[in-house]
């Protein structure tokens, strides 16, 4: 009965806090999803000739093609960023930021890296719910036909979104046996599995967005490192891709885990 007491309040807690930022949730997730694209899209501009040299000397492919490159990264990303953030042609963004992430995925290999890999997938992930929060209730790919809810594209879009933002987590899993450490892995894959699944997932989610937001900033404090170091940009790009992952467990939060998920068929029950 404590327990139960105990989830109660929590959930409480959570619907209060949904309530006061209903307004601003959508945007603040937005603004966060789109963050890491957004600094990529400005390192570019400022790192043209680094970024233009590696890609020229890793692929060979010479001086115009290295610079068409740079050049689609940064008007790509910026040009994604504008849409998104100004509501407008967000569906066509979307899916040039999808593109964006597939061409450096291939072009830095992070094909063969699996914890940038994964964390490029749950970067997916975000962009897949945002995708579904820009398609509006009356809208379907086949337009005037009825669709049931289950069937909707929407429905599947939020579910692949949920199940790909899991991926960031189980990057941050450590494997040790120091107390904390377990007891750390035990909680965030249940909460993990929680918000894969779509059960007490807005709860869930917000808790995810509290622990991810604490470990980002005291793990990936690129700004107490000096700006000539390499690690000064590593802890940059990792600071501003798990911003994103915040970004989409935030859409989470505000706009729920969709027709597809526990908590949706708990009504039918």
């Amino acid at each position: 009965m404590g327990q139960d007491d105990l989830m109660s309040t929590a959930e409480d807690v959570a619907d209060q806090f949904l309530r006061v930022t209903k307004q601003y949730l959508p945007h603040l997730a937005r603004l966060c999803l789109i963050s890491t694209f957004l600094e990529d899209g400005i390192r570019m501009w400022f790192q043209w000739n680094e970024q233009r040299d590696y890609i020229e000397a890793t692929w060979g492919c010479g001086y115009f093609l290295a610079t068409c490159f740079v050049l689609l990264n940064l008007l790509g990303q910026l040009g994604g960023c504008v849409l998104v953030l100004s509501r407008n042609f967000v569906q066509y963004a979307c899916f040039g930021l999808f593109g964006i992430i597939a061409l450096q995925t291939v072009a830095y290999s992070i094909l063969w890296d699996l914890k940038f890999l994964m964390r490029n997938l749950a970067l997916g992930g975000g962009l897949l719910l945002l995708l579904a929060e820009s398609r509006s209730e009356g809208k379907s790919m086949f337009a005037g036909v009825p669709t049931m809810g289950e069937s909707s594209p929407k429905q599947y879009m939020q579910l692949g979104g949920r199940v790909l933002l899991v991926l960031m987590f189980m990057t941050l899993l450590h494997f040790d046996p120091s107390f904390f450490s377990i007891l750390q892995n035990m909680v965030g894959t249940a909460l993990i599995v929680l918000v894969a699944i779509g059960f007490k997932t807005k709860l869930a989610a917000l808790t995810l967005v509290v622990w991810l937001f604490a470990i980002n900033v005291y793990f990936n404090a690129f700004w107490t490192v000096p700006a000539y170091k390499p690690m000064h940009d590593f802890l940059k790009y990792d600071f501003f891709q798990t911003t994103s992952v915040i970004g989409g467990l935030l859409l989470v939060v505000a706009l729920g885990p969709g027709g597809v998920s526990m908590d949706e068929k708990k009504k039918e029950w």
